[in-house]
């Protein structure tokens, strides 16, 4: 059975910590990941940039509202998952549109753990799933 693990938490906690912080937070996922990897169950471990990052879609009676940030109503609980590759967001809301499903698509980049790496002062290259 796959299960996807949706990672909820304060995202003001991260703005406001430290580089040692950071460092450790790294530390904590790569072992995770390794565990998982070595467990052989781990499909995708990725975290999420910010909710301001967000672009949501809403299609309704064929028109197409576009909103920036995630603006989901709490009695809309997270209903599945797709991981796209693609060049922009523009070809991303293209894709979200096809998709069989009338409620909202919240559309989210993945995280550039190379640019926490800077953040945190390190090299995400002395972090084995980074």
């Amino acid at each position: 059975m796959k299960v996807l693990l949706t990672v909820y938490g304060d995202e003001a906690q991260f703005e406001n910590a430290s580089p040692e912080e950071m460092r450790q937070a790294m530390v904590d996922w790569d072992e995770y990941d390794k565990a998982a990897r070595e467990a052989g169950v781990l499909i995708v471990c990725d975290g999420l940039e910010g909710s301001h990052t967000a672009t949501t879609l809403r299609t309704r009676e064929g028109t197409r509202q576009v909103t920036d940030g995630p603006f989901i109503e709490t009695k809309e609980q997270l209903g599945g998952v797709v991981m796209l590759d693609v060049p922009d967001l523009d070809e991303a809301i293209k894709w979200a549109e096809r998709l069989p499903w009338t409620g909202p698509i919240e559309i989210r980049p993945v995280m550039d753990y190379e640019a926490y790496a800077q953040q945190a002062g390190v090299s995400a290259a002395d972090y084995e799933s980074y």
